[in-house]
């Protein structure tokens, strides 16, 4: 698959520095900063794209704002009674920025060229539900799914992969002389980046600048500003400086883009506008359940008691956010259980050690039968937060007596590390609104994910598993809140994950930007919205 990214990219890149960026004599650029290029701007893609750009390309059929579905590419859809059959009636002259019509059609060939890459989605509990699209004329398209599946719509809203591109740049077998099922080369990605949103990508400058223009046919509001340059600036202190120094505008996202002093310094110059988020996520480590000493529960429980989080999110996060007690916040859907956090108890910390046969040594470490208390920890090397969030957990951690060991991974090599469970902890954020708790509780079944192997040594996964996959069918509100009541409930008392805090974006920006909003979800920036500030 490595194989396949880099050849992906290779292509896109060859394409893409043919188009020429609009200069600045057709309007304002917006100049912000991002830690990575853009990647390779697939619509289906994940690993190097960067959702962030994939929302400005590519739209969805419905989209998530302010907590609930509205209509987009499609203007109003209905639902059988059964509820297996989604019809949608489709915004009438959206075309690609190729031109090309977005039609039935072109619904079909995207959600088609989804399920014929199945595997490679099956995270997404939706695409594994979908048994066929049908198209009923030019503007109206039918998703029929196998079962009833109430978060339908959420799904389609997502990021990825369930966008829409130009049919002609979708790669298939038939290009190449066997019609119907995309492998081999060609198979799950793009030719070239065409949406029908408000950008254009338009040209990259390797390592330095990927630039987007308007979308001069787009069907909504056009964009005020005439492009987005996204410069590659990696370490945030630099992302600071250019910040302060005005060679970009604006700095916004979450995973420490704007690093917590920054930003506490920001919000105090009046020659910046700097404010945060509402909550979006949760930090979290994940104590992996499978093998090893934390395959025992106690010390799992242990873990959590010796974990101060408030120091986390007083000294490092300087208060900027709200405390977590649980894997998701109380404002998720479903998500509003009666749980007691587990607080910070060092004393009671060491007497689960105790009781589960961990004796202190003189050194102050704990062993069993000649094996020492010692675990291995990863998270995101270039991530300056993950690091010293590790460095707080490993400090108590060891004043219980159990040994840390902290890695610093990159992050495709953490991912795999992710995919086949070797950790005993790891750092992991939740994915916020609209995956929780629905898509992110789905994902838990699926092997390449962290919690899949964090938690398939669970005496119970099998069971949870089972409870997952009915309650996503379930069709009665009352039945789905009590099995959602108990898979949470079920999830905390296993002391897999040990929430920190609650995610929120943060968003710096010089006077001459307005309107600066943030996106519903971790991932969007909504650069259409924000316009030139008009001099008074």
């Amino acid at each position: 698959m490595n194989d396949l990214r880099r050849g992906c990219c290779a292509l896109v890149l060859m394409a893409l520095t043919l188009v020429t960026p609009m200069s600045q004599a057709d309007g304002p650029i917006l100049d912000v900063a991002w830690p990575f290029d853009v990647g390779p701007l697939d619509s289906q893609g994940y690993g190097a794209n960067q959702m962030m750009a994939q929302a400005m390309v590519y739209e969805p059929l419905v989209r998530f704002h302010d907590g609930k579905i509205e209509p987009w590419l499609a203007t109003n859809w209905d639902i059988s009674d059964d509820g297996r059959t989604y019809v949608f009636t489709l915004r009438d002259g959206v075309r690609f920025s190729d031109g090309a019509p977005f039609d039935a059609r072109a619904v079909k060939a995207n959600v088609d060229a989804v399920l014929q890459c199945r595997d490679r989605h099956d995270w997404l509990a939706l695409v594994n539900k979908i048994e066929r699209v049908e198209v009923r004329d030019a503007r109206t398209v039918a998703l029929v799914l196998k079962t009833p599946y109430y978060p339908t719509l959420m799904e389609l809203s997502l990021i990825r992969p369930l966008r829409f591109a130009s049919s002609g740049v979708l790669q298939t077998e038939s290009e190449h002389g066997d019609a119907g099922a995309r492998t081999g080369q060609d198979a799950c990605r793009l030719s070239r980046p065409i949406g029908t949103g408000p950008w254009v990508f338009s040209k990259r400058e390797p390592g330095r600048v990927d630039h987007f223009t308007r979308n001069p046919t787009y069907w909504g509001t056009a964009p005020a500003y005439a492009g987005v340059d996204i410069h590659i600036i990696n370490d945030p202190n630099t992302r600071a400086v250019a910040l302060e120094t005005g060679k970009v505008d604006l700095v916004q996202g979450t995973r420490g883009l704007v690093s917590s002093d920054s930003f506490q310094r920001f919000t105090q110059d009046p020659r910046f506008n700097a404010r945060a988020s509402k909550p979006l996520a949760t930090r979290t480590f994940v104590i992996n359940a499978s093998h090893g000493p934390t395959g025992d529960v106690r010390v799992r429980r242990a873990i959590e008691h010796a974990i101060d989080t408030d120091a986390m999110r007083t000294s490092l996060l300087f208060d900027t956010e709200p405390k977590a007690g649980a894997l998701f916040s109380s404002d998720v859907p479903y998500a509003d259980v009666a749980l007691t956090p587990y607080a910070f108890d060092p004393n009671k910390a060491r007497t689960l050690l105790d009781n589960a046969g961990w004796a202190r040594g003189k050194d102050g470490l704990r062993s069993k039968a000649g094996t020492p208390l010692t675990l291995d920890a990863y998270f995101v090397g270039d991530d300056p937060l993950q690091k010293a969030l590790s460095q707080v957990m490993q400090a108590n951690l060891a004043d219980i007596g159990i040994q840390v060991r902290l890695h610093g991974e990159e992050e495709t090599a953490l991912m795999q590390r992710e995919r086949n469970g070797g950790f005993d902890l790891v750092y992991s954020d939740t994915w916020g609104a609209p995956y929780e708790p629905h898509a992110y509780l789905s994902s838990m079944r699926v092997p390449a994910h962290a919690d899949y192997q964090a938690q398939k040594g669970l005496a119970d996964k099998a069971e949870l598993d089972r409870a997952i996959v009915r309650v996503l069918t379930l069709q009665d509100e009352t039945e789905r809140r009590a099995l959602y009541h108990d898979i949470l409930t079920r999830l905390h008392e296993a002391a897999i994950y040990v929430p920190i805090t609650h995610v929120t974006s943060r968003s710096v920006s010089r006077p001459d930007v307005d309107n600066v909003q943030f996106g519903d979800t971790l991932e969007d920036v909504p650069f259409a919205r924000m316009r030139p500030a008009r001099d008074e």
